[in-house]
């Protein structure tokens, strides 16, 4: 299976990538091919309601930037992994953009071989994932109709535990 994992986290050591990582590291052992994209190292415009996507465009962006490169990862990815830190009950701003930049590759209907969606969420407290799932399950879930594979939340001294990453590395080798 392909898997396009989206991380977040604009830390180079920070909770997120550690978790990814693991995860990553599980998925590789259990024969999947994993690409992971630090969106906070592209360059990645929000985006700007033109509807160009819908329209002239029939189903790409006007923009072109780094974003690119996920929408040709998304063509032959199987499954797609959400990952960031929380920020005010939500995703990072950088990821966030991201997945707005979705409405193009979502029409005139979703990535083809895409079927799965989980998400990987770090914090510092818990309870506060409220925006993020929901995002999670609107976008993903019910918009794209996609399966859900689980969501993975690490919070305060869970972040970096090794029982954490064992458990992120279990569930990447288990798909």
């Amino acid at each position: 299976m392909n898997i396009l994992v989206l991380n977040g986290s604009p830390r180079p050591q920070g909770n997120t990538r550690q978790m990814v990582h693991a995860f990553a590291e599980g998925a590789g052992k259990g024969g999947h091919k994993v690409e992971i994209v630090n969106v906070c190292e592209k360059q990645i415009g929000g985006c700007q309601a033109c509807e160009y996507c819908h329209s002239a465009g029939k189903g790409t962006c006007a923009q072109k930037d780094d974003m690119g490169e996920v929408y040709e990862l998304l063509k032959n990815a199987d499954m797609l992994v959400i990952a960031s830190p929380i920020y005010y009950h939500g995703i990072s701003g950088q990821l966030k953009c991201t997945i707005d930049r979705f409405y193009a590759a979502a029409y005139p209907v979703k990535p083809p071989r895409l079927k799965k969606a989980a998400m990987i969420l770090s914090s510092g407290a818990p309870d506060v994932y409220e925006g993020a799932l929901y995002s999670f399950h609107g976008d993903f879930l019910d918009y794209l109709g996609l399966e859900n594979a689980g969501v993975f939340t690490a919070w305060g001294s869970q972040n970096g535990s090794p029982e954490k990453l064992e458990e992120l590395r279990k569930f990447g080798e288990s798909l």
